[in-house]
């Protein structure tokens, strides 16, 4: 599926630079591109079509402009020079970022800005612009800046550029609202590849935590294994995911339970997301799994059905199936969600509220669980509130969720909501 059928402008998804192109207002022939990357990337017709907003009027100088036509989505910030050095005693330019309609262009208006600035320093000191139609050297100094941005924004989503004694550090950051806090029981797992990741875009903290993020460790466990302060590790792990660098998924276990939601219509129908999964799920690189078990495995999710059932019923490993990637890809695309366990207290709040109307008979009934609250271990306190899951109350006391689960078995006074 093409990506103009996947996604729609205000989906809210980021895309590559497609172009970067730089245009002036020529004394003579108008509004025109200088120069180009890739080359002949936007055509004479479409910039005749969109030339008047690019290089607009007065009044929208030094303002953002931002233009859909067609397929394309056309990123700028006009610059005017006035000196009477030039024809017409101004000079007019753009350095525009194309990028597809649908995309999301908003983080990179702070790029363009400082980049439009740098632009202007380096023609107030030596003409670097103005002269480009002069001077074969000055056409290749730009091409290959021009192209410099191009890949070092879509690779590293930064750039250093330097000019003489003029340099300048381009940074694409996200803009997006506050994640929700990170928790212990949350697993941090990548959705970018990290292999284009440079150590100097992070903080020494943050690179000591990132080799233990590998969607299967929560917070807790990684600031143990990374030797880091578990706020600090919150902290780090909040500002991946500010960035779009990781994501939150629960805890995997073969006691959790899954279920497929709406979304698992679409790996039947999408064959681009189909060899995406079997790839991601695949036990070995060199023999990947059927559609058909992939997709019966999912299907299989519902209440009541354990990872563990699943395995027990389908056999993965001998179907060339990762079961724990099958769950990540799964929740990261969507396509099936966490059922969690609340336990709730409910004979206690039973109890305290119509105390006053409970017959001898029905008071010795609660007797056994009364008891046992005198005789629970010290380090199980009364925590279930039917507000934390399972997941939350073993991490803060650091216990098994075999440990939770035999302790909730035993208990007649606890009620367990699944959601």
């Amino acid at each position: 599926m093409e990506d103009h059928e996947r996604f729609y402008e205000g989906c809210n998804r980021e895309g590559p630079l497609r172009c970067i192109f730089l245009c002036e207002f020529h004394h003579v022939a108008g509004p025109k591109i200088a120069c180009q990357v890739p080359e002949n990337y936007i055509s004479k017709d479409f910039f005749d079509a969109v030339s008047v907003y690019i290089i607009p009027k007065a009044q929208l100088q030094r303002s953002t402009i931002t233009v859909v036509l067609y397929d394309l989505k056309v990123l700028g910030f006009p610059v005017r020079i006035d000196n009477k050095k030039y024809a017409r005693n101004a000079y007019h330019y753009n350095l525009c970022f194309v990028c597809d309609a649908w995309a999301r262009t908003v983080q990179y208006e702070p790029v363009v800005k400082k980049l439009a600035d740098y632009l202007m320093a380096m023609e107030v000191e030596n003409h670097f612009l103005s002269k480009y139609n002069q001077k074969a050297g000055d056409h290749g100094r730009l091409v290959r800046m021009l192209r410099q941005i191009l890949h070092d924004l879509n690779t590293h989503r930064m750039c250093t550029l330097t000019e003489g004694t003029t340099t300048t550090h381009l940074k694409v950051i996200r803009i997006s609202r506050d994640p929700e806090p990170v928790e212990d029981h949350h697993v941090p797992i990548f959705i970018q590849d990290q292999n284009t990741f440079r150590s100097e875009q992070w903080d020494l903290t943050t690179n000591q935590v990132l080799p233990y993020i590998d969607g299967f460790n929560h917070v807790a466990k990684i600031a143990t294994e990374a030797d880091v302060e578990n706020n600090l590790v919150k902290a780090c792990v909040q500002n991946l995911v500010y960035y779009g660098v990781v994501t939150l998924v629960p805890i995997f276990q073969y006691s959790n339970v899954y279920a497929a939601t709406p979304k698992l219509k679409l790996l039947a129908e999408d064959a681009d997301l189909q060899e995406r999964c079997l790839k991601f799920v695949s036990r070995s690189v060199r023999q990947l799994p059927l559609f058909r078990d992939v997709f019966r495995m999912y299907a299989g999710m519902n209440v009541g059905t354990t990872i563990r059932d699943l395995c027990i019923r389908f056999g993965p490993h001998p179907r060339q199936i990762n079961e724990r990637k099958l769950v990540q890809f799964g929740v990261l695309e969507g396509l099936i969600r966490r059922i969690h366990k609340f336990p709730v207290h409910i004979l206690a709040s039973e109890c305290s509220s119509s105390a006053s109307s409970l017959s001898q008979t029905r008071s010795q009934q609660y007797q056994p669980y009364q008891q046992r609250q005198e005789e629970r271990p010290q380090h199980i306190p009364m925590v279930f509130t039917g507000v934390s899951c399972e997941d939350e109350i073993c991490c803060s006391l650091g216990i098994s969720t075999l440990q939770l689960e035999e302790e909730l078995d035993q208990d007649p006074g606890i009620a367990v909501i699944w959601k």
